[in-house]
């Protein structure tokens, strides 16, 4: 073989295990948009109301006004009328997965079925079994957000804004380099915009029950303005008032908070789609990090390892590169450990950390 076809050859041989990345470069997506609505179960997404709930004077005090809300006799409009975004948008366009009662499900790989564990399992791809409590407690392990940060072309363009406290800990917001701003916690700026400023004051002016939990509109709020002005490629927004809300067993609040979520995350989606660097380049990936438990209905107000069923969980994605199948039926079982991969794959970064990934979920990407 001469040198000029031997040099043509390893050219090709070079080439062709290049191939994967290739084929990922090849992908719409540049830009991911990370959601978490905090301990929103199963049921609600996908059947609405449950009458169980929305008829007990116990947990809807202002149960006329919330049945004429959110009830209907007809399951498909009942969660139309919670989640209008989700059962037109994404329903048409994305998927949605984790459907029990149709053999769509997600689970938790985690054993505890509460907060901290649950946000650790999605944003670093793989259980840690010392995160085991919700406190305030620097994660050890390196987040899907951290480690695209420090990739070629992310520095400066990943960013978290969470109505909960906690998640300065969960991300570590002193090891991972990038804006991390949760719970009742200015957000500060050299050059801040004159919204952030008014939302610094009006944060603490509005009176919180939850301690070091922030109302949802705040973080909706502060994570928009950010994301209109510096145009972050991957952004997680992490709510919180479903879950606070259900163990206080308030169930019409809970239907009105998750409806309010649902028209922020529309809010959201809907300016991507007007502007140039994220029309039909982003992807909006929408999951919660625990169930609740269903029977007897006493147990919808809580959650955790002794709680059947609170390992159930569900996942939204909508965006150029998921295949539009609406909702989901029968699947094999997804994990929420896979979400971290799939963000990364989408993004076209190759993610590792120290232990085994969840895998992609190839169907929520085109082949």
């Amino acid at each position: 073989m001469n040198y000029g076809l031997q040099r043509s050859f390893f050219i090709i041989i070079f080439a062709y295990f290049l191939l994967p990345s290739v084929v990922e470069a090849k992908l719409n997506t540049r830009n991911v948009i990370l959601i978490t609505l905090d301990g929103l179960r199963w049921q609600e997404v996908f059947a609405g109301a449950d009458s169980a709930l929305i008829f007990n004077k116990s947990f809807t005090k202002d149960s006329d006004k919330i049945v004429n809300r959110f009830w209907d006799d007809d399951e498909n409009r009942r969660r139309q009328k919670l989640m209008p975004f989700f059962w037109s948008t994404i329903a048409d366009h994305g998927q949605l997965v984790g459907n029990v009662q149709k053999g769509s499900s997600v689970e938790l790989k985690n054993p505890y079925w509460f907060s901290y564990p649950g946000y650790s399992e999605i944003l670093v791809g793989y259980v840690d079994s010392t995160r085991n409590s919700n406190a305030r407690e620097n994660n050890p392990n390196i987040t899907v957000l951290e480690y695209i940060h420090n990739q070629p072309g992310f520095k400066g363009k990943v960013a978290a804004f969470c109505s909960w406290d906690v998640f300065d800990y969960i991300i570590n917001e002193e090891r991972a380099g990038f804006i991390v701003n949760s719970g009742m916690e200015k957000f500060e700026e050299a050059y801040g915009s004159q919204k952030a400023k008014l939302l610094n004051k009006l944060v603490f002016q509005v009176p919180v029950p939850w301690g070091s939990v922030r109302y949802d509109a705040f973080t909706y709020q502060y994570a928009f303005d950010y994301l209109q002005r510096h145009k972050p490629r991957l952004l997680y927004i992490a709510f919180d008032e479903t879950d606070e809300y259900a163990h206080e067993g308030k169930y019409g609040q809970y239907l009105n908070a998750a409806n309010a979520l649902d028209g922020f995350i529309q809010n959201i989606w809907e300016w991507t789609q007007r502007d140039y660097r994220y029309k039909n380049k982003t992807t909006l990936i929408i999951t919660t990090d625990h169930g609740r438990g269903q029977d007897p209905i006493d147990y919808w107000r809580h959650h955790g390892s002794d709680i059947a069923g609170a390992e159930k969980v569900w996942l939204a994605v909508l965006g150029p590169d998921t295949p539009a199948l609406g909702e989901t039926e029968n699947l094999e079982t997804l994990y929420s450990s896979q979400i971290a991969k799939t963000i990364s794959t989408l993004l076209g970064v190759e993610y590792t950390n120290k232990k085994a990934l969840g895998n992609v979920i190839e169907g929520m990407i085109h082949d």
